[in-house]
């Protein structure tokens, strides 16, 4: 199969350009706005871009379900400032719910049932729930070609200025992925959780 996407003129019944590029790290949200309300989200447009300095971004793209942007852009906004979630395995169901088109004042914490936990850089909570969590400021909003349902898509960028890691998922050392039981976003509906890992080195000759 080959198709132009331009035109997404691949057959299917549903668009399998997701499906191609994955698994996606999902980066749980949260945010303040400028009242000092909480927001927590999920986006699958996610990553760490670079390790020195440490950046991440993610793309809050299209319109919130009232209309304008989304929550997390809108605070960010008003107050640069965010915490990454791991999302895990046993939170699933609390990610899912966080993913819902709340309206603009409902706080997505008590939504998905899990506890505000405080920051110790940056004034967003953290999840308490999750095993791990990035604390940053923002870096840059970058407007992105194309437009979604009217508004344009976005890529935050983010410095990392804080890590917290649970002592639990640490063996001799290093940070276990099979203990941290992160979840991936693969196409469609489909979702993916890190429990099989293989070692690799680097060939250091050629």
């Amino acid at each position: 199969m080959f198709y132009e996407t331009a035109t997404n003129d691949h057959g299917l019944p549903y668009n399998p350009l997701k499906a191609c590029v994955l698994p996606r790290p999902i980066g749980w949200i949260s945010t303040l706005n400028g009242k000092g309300q909480a927001n927590l989200a999920p986006f699958s447009f996610f990553n760490l871009v670079s390790e020195r300095p440490p950046l991440v971004i993610f793309c809050p793209n299209g319109p919130h379900a009232e209309g304008g942007e989304k929550d997390s852009l809108l605070n960010l906004r008003e107050n640069p400032e965010f915490v990454v979630n791991l999302a895990t395995y046993s939170l699933r169901h609390e990610i899912n719910a966080s993913a819902a088109p709340w309206q603009r004042d409902k706080n997505e914490f008590e939504a998905a049932g899990v506890t505000e936990a405080a920051s110790v850089l940056v004034s967003p909570p953290r999840v308490k729930e999750s095993p791990l969590h990035l604390e940053c400021t923002l870096e840059q909003i970058i407007q992105l070609p194309g437009e979604v349902g009217g508004v344009p898509n976005h890529m935050v960028l983010g410095r990392i200025l804080g890590v917290h890691v649970d002592d639990e998922m640490i063996v001799d050392g290093q940070v276990r992925p099979e203990r941290l039981q992160a979840i991936s976003r693969l196409g469609y509906m489909d979702y993916a959780v890190v429990d099989k890992i293989f070692t690799m080195p680097r060939p250091t000759t050629v």
